[in-house]
């Protein structure tokens, strides 16, 4: 079976049944997570720290999730109308917006303390039209050019992405330098068919650290050379831990004013009024 980006454009691709039955689909929800985790290791931001993050093909949120429970703010950006509809409908906590990724950004300069991307970047090289702006280098030039300048200096971007030849691994990261990115490709588990993951890793002046790019894992799924657990591997387990498909019960007075005023910026009716009994515990009843 092909992969999805080469049956149809995402907007079309993700209608109103597929994006619904890409959300529900366990095996979806645990991929997505695994790899917003190790997107997270590679972005390398400072431990404690709150940061803005933007989560570029963000689909119905379920990388957004896993940011809200790394205590980060973050918006999203997608090209799907019906996936963002699932989105909101699932009362995620980011601000969305519908945005074709390959016509570039509008964010002012130095919005974002990062980027993460998962399962996006392939469908940047796929030309819908014979139209020159449609080719794929040219939609990869936009793309880059105005994350950089999305981006504050210091800061990385990282890229989770299924990319079918080297010649497509070639075009993107000579693009993104060309746009003022440093970094480069890192693949974990190269020897596995299964488990091989490619990301692309790019900084923008140091990069929030070291210049030198990230390692990829290696040796068996989520087990280092050394035969210890790898670090997004015991993510994975203490998020398995937890009830399934639970988010974290937060329901202390500062979260719920933040989580009404969500709604009302979005235009939904009948919003409770804030008031000095907001958020207030109440004594159990028998």
């Amino acid at each position: 079976m092909s992969r999805p980006e080469l049956q149809a454009p995402p907007e079309i691709y993700y209608g109103d049944v597929e994006a619904k039955k890409y959300t529900g689909n366990t095996r979806n929800q645990q991929i997505q997570a695994d790899m917003t985790y190790r997107a997270l290791e590679l972005l390398n931001l400072p431990p404690d720290e709150p940061a803005f993050l933007l989560d570029i093909g963000c689909g119905s949120g379920l990388s957004g999730e896993i940011l809200d429970e790394e205590g980060y703010v973050w918006t999203g950006v997608d090209i799907a109308p019906s996936m963002l509809e699932v989105a909101l409908e699932r009362e995620v906590e980011g601000d969305l917006f519908l945005q074709d990724i390959g016509q570039g950004f509008g964010f002012r300069p130095g919005s974002f303390d990062g980027a993460i991307s998962i399962s996006v970047l392939q469908w940047l090289l796929n030309a819908e039209t014979s139209h020159p702006t449609s080719s794929p280098p040219h939609r990869l030039t936009r793309f880059f050019t105005t994350l950089h300048s999305a981006l504050r200096n210091p800061s990385r971007a990282v890229f989770q992405f299924y990319p079918s030849s080297d010649d497509q691994i070639q075009l993107i990261t000579s693009i993104a330098q060309k746009a003022g990115f440093g970094g480069g490709i890192v693949v974990d588990y190269p020897n596995s068919n299964k488990a091989k993951k490619v990301f692309l890793c790019l900084f923008v002046g140091g990069g929030g650290g070291s210049h030198q790019v990230p390692k990829g894992l290696e040796g068996e799924e989520g087990v280092d050379q050394d035969g210890t657990t790898a670090k997004f591997e015991k993510r994975r387990e203490r998020e398995r831990r937890r009830s399934k498909g639970k988010r974290k019960s937060i329901k202390d007075r500062d979260w719920i004013l933040k989580k009404k005023e969500l709604y009302r910026k979005r235009g939904k009716e009948s919003v409770p009024h804030d008031s000095k009994f907001t958020g207030r515990k109440r004594r159990p009843v028998f």
